[in-house]
């Protein structure tokens, strides 16, 4: 498989999972680093789609995932709640992924611009620990196929 294929597809895995791009990278045998920069960039990409174009997918989302009481509920509201743009920027990529974050944070009010920064720093910070994690890991348990 060449290279080029190889990123693509760790990027476009990225777009629709951050957490399945990067145990894709190892399996592809790419390097760490470019494992955890092609994964950042898929579900960025994802992140930039959601907040600046998807219109029709953010409320497809937003009617699909709201509470049936017609409220807020969940753990993502509570986290809006209490640490407003920075906290569901930061976290929405490790515990929804970065399109259905994308849509929450566009559904309670957040600016856009500041949204996507937010997300973009909790895409790379997850990237990397999570990269680390899984490099750390095939290094404790499986030396044969540490990178």
């Amino acid at each position: 498989m060449s290279d080029l294929l190889m990123w693509a597809s760790v990027v476009g895995t990225g777009v629709l999972e951050l957490w399945a791009a990067i145990p894709l990278g190892f399996t592809l045998k790419l390097n760490p680093v470019t494992t955890a920069v092609l994964s950042a960039l898929g579900s960025m990409i994802s992140a930039v789609i959601v907040i600046f174009f998807g219109t029709s997918l953010r409320n497809w989302l937003i009617r699909r995932f709201q509470s049936k009481k017609g409220g807020r509920g969940g753990s993502m509201a509570r986290i809006w709640d209490k640490y407003g743009i920075p906290g569901l920027g930061f976290l929405s990529p490790l515990l929804t992924g970065a399109p259905l974050g994308a849509a929450i944070g566009i559904s309670f009010g957040a600016e856009p611009k500041k949204l996507f920064v937010w997300m973009a720093t909790g895409i790379i910070f997850w990237s990397a620990v999570l990269t680390w994690a899984v490099a750390m890991g095939l290094t404790a348990f499986m030396p044969g196929l540490a990178p």
